[in-house]
């Protein structure tokens, strides 16, 4: 993330906070993956309970993006896994932030992305494809565009209509 922590976004963009260029998400998220700050393009995926657009998401080159899925907050089964992890990973992912649950977090946890979601749950999602992918979204209290950049570290998570820079 060179070196851009949230807090410091934060408080050297008052104005863009203000005018609602820059949104804080709410501190909903528990902190997964290696990589425990990351920043990129945003991709936008909504889905609930179905994953099959997620994988087809990860299959493409990440090219340092964070792929933010809106799963409804459902907390009934798991919308990213190990395996996808892992191929996040490969295909040059930053991060992923998930408005749901994911599993296998031991895998996760060794992958060299950033993974945020509400919680682990042990079930797979269903495998149907449906969904809308490159939408805007609601998460975390703030609504999410496609091309928005998304700033992440221990402090919280940050969405920007631009990339920043202090």
């Amino acid at each position: 993330m060179a070196g851009l922590a949230t807090a410091d976004i934060c408080d050297t963009n008052a104005t863009h906070i203000e005018n609602g260029d820059l949104r804080v998400l709410h501190p909903d998220f528990k902190t997964y993956g290696k990589s425990k700050s990351f920043s990129g393009p945003i991709m936008t995926l909504k889905v609930f309970e179905d994953n099959v657009l997620v994988r087809e998401a990860l299959e493409t080159k990440g090219e340092g993006r964070v792929l933010v899925i809106d799963g409804g907050g459902s907390k009934r089964c798991a919308l990213v896994g190990g395996n996808l992890g892992q191929l996040a990973q490969n295909m040059g992912w930053v991060g992923i932030v998930v408005n749901g649950c994911i599993r296998d977090v031991d895998e996760i946890n060794e992958c060299n992305i950033g993974v945020r979601a509400l919680a682990s749950h042990p079930l797979k999602s269903i495998k149907k494809g449906n969904g809308e992918k490159n939408v805007s979204i609601y998460v975390g209290g703030t609504l999410i565009h496609d091309g928005e950049w998304l700033y992440a570290d221990n402090d919280g998570i940050l969405v920007s209509k631009f990339e920043l820079s202090i």
